[in-house]
């Protein structure tokens, strides 16, 4: 299992324009914060979506790239981020899941997904991981606030 502290695995994502990227090419960058959804459907994860959303400015300003992870196919994810019209990307892995390659797992008999948060530190140190298998405690807007000032200290 992934955690705080280690490197991140390289992710191959492509986002709902079909850009493709490496998490790599992002993290040498900027900060990465990347929301996994359980998937496009779930009420709880589309909240957590719109409070990302309403925090977008913040993010920008304080050097972190947000990204939003779905699960499912290129053509649901487009149709999904077209109707949300959000101020970043959503992705999905190029290959892999990046869910897989996170290790969120599909939990209870194989019937959820888990959903999750991680704070990528420029140079790939994951220095927050949130993950859950009930969608409620897959995002915190103050623990994941609270992890950018905690990156933005330790930088200084």
């Amino acid at each position: 299992m992934i955690a705080a502290g280690q490197l991140v695995p390289d992710l191959a994502l492509t986002d709902t324009d079909g850009v493709s990227y490496r998490l790599r090419d992002l993290y040498a960058e900027s900060a990465v914060l990347i929301y996994f959804m359980r998937h496009t459907g779930c009420p709880v994860c589309n909240r957590h979506v719109q409070r990302l959303a309403a925090s977008a400015a913040r993010f920008t300003e304080r050097g972190v790239t947000v990204l939003v992870a779905v699960p499912e196919d290129a053509d649901t994810a487009a149709r999904w981020a077209s109707r949300k019209r959000l101020p970043f990307a959503v992705v999905r892995g190029t290959g892999r899941s990046p869910h897989e390659t996170m290790e969120l797992t599909r939990k209870l008999f194989g019937s959820m997904q888990q959903s999750g948060t991680v704070l990528i530190a420029r140079g790939g140190e994951i220095r927050y991981l949130e993950v859950a298998t009930v969608p409620t405690g897959g995002y915190s807007p103050r623990a994941a606030d609270e992890a950018v000032v905690a990156l933005e200290a330790s930088a200084r």
